[in-house]
């Protein structure tokens, strides 16, 4: 993975938490990064450029209006006046590929000088098992604190630890053993090639081989997590982007400085299929 700095752009030592979305139904957490990308004052500083991940283009997803630049697959955005760094996806990971890609993505982190990784992703309503929403749209989350991913902070907040995940089972193991640079025949590992058990399902998601793959390179990582189905879930997005918030600090009013603002939607809210495109490119 290459990291491509824009003309006259620089990377900013003080932005030291990551936040990035994992690609999973609903695109939720692409959402949510877009959305706080909007409302926290950043710039486009470069981008990733990684073999492991489809080549695409489209329009500029954030405006206010489109000047005819091109949104790349995994773009890098520095907010410094919230210490913030995103990197946002747009084009899924080749099928395979995705504990290099997550390898790849700790190594930026890595060498970018980050302490903090945010993953934001969301899971499939249809698994589940007890539904609680007498609070609302709870926020599940997996944290690297704890062994077994729970962080009494989290908790006090509300929020549920991922009871799916169990370092110890197969699957787990797997991405753990893997993503410390331990060569495993996947054959050897007792995979439930259906996935209908819930610790294969969750394990096999974007977001397992992220938190796995940060952890192993020591930083400190959290999967925030959301159930949905497909639709309009931008409700989903606001949530999982306010509960970014909270475990990074970060406060909108501290972003618009002599601005009554809180949150900005994205140009490419603004139609289902994005923006329209700037004429002038053709």
């Amino acid at each position: 993975m290459e990291f491509v700095l824009e003309h006259g752009k620089k990377s900013h030592s003080e932005c030291s938490t990551l936040i990035l979305p994992a690609l999973s139904i609903g695109n939720v957490g692409q959402l949510a990064v877009d959305l706080l990308i909007s409302s926290t004052g950043t710039e486009k500083i470069g981008y990733l450029d990684d073999p492991n991940i489809f080549p695409c283009v489209g329009n500029d997803a954030f405006g206010p209006l489109p000047h005819g630049d091109l949104a790349l697959p995994l773009e890098v955005y520095d907010s410094v006046s919230c210490n913030l760094t995103y990197v946002q996806q747009r084009s899924p990971v080749v099928k395979g590929m995705m504990v290099q890609f997550a390898q790849n993505l700790a190594d930026f982190a890595i060498a970018a000088g980050m302490k903090h990784v945010i993953v934001l992703s969301s899971l499939d309503f249809g698994r589940w098992k007890k539904v609680d929403m007498s609070s609302g749209m709870p926020i599940h989350y997996l944290s690297s604190t704890n062994a077994d991913g729970s962080d009494n902070d989290y908790e006090k907040l509300g929020w549920k630890r991922l009871q799916e995940y169990s370092p110890s089972q197969g699957r787990w193991q797997y991405l753990s053993t893997v993503a410390e640079g331990n060569i495993v025949e996947e054959s050897s590992v007792p995979f439930n090639d259906d996935l209908e058990k819930d610790e294969d399902y969750y394990a096999s998601l974007p977001f397992a081989a992220l938190f796995s793959c940060f952890k192993a390179r020591g930083l400190k990582v959290t999967c925030l997590l959301c159930y949905c189905s497909e639709g309009d879930n931008i409700c989903d997005s606001f949530n999982l982007a306010e509960a970014a918030c909270k475990i990074s600090g970060l406060r909108l009013s501290d972003c618009h400085a002599g601005e009554d603002r809180e949150w900005i939607t994205p140009l490419s809210w603004k139609s289902v299929y994005g923006p329209p495109p700037d004429m002038e490119m053709f």
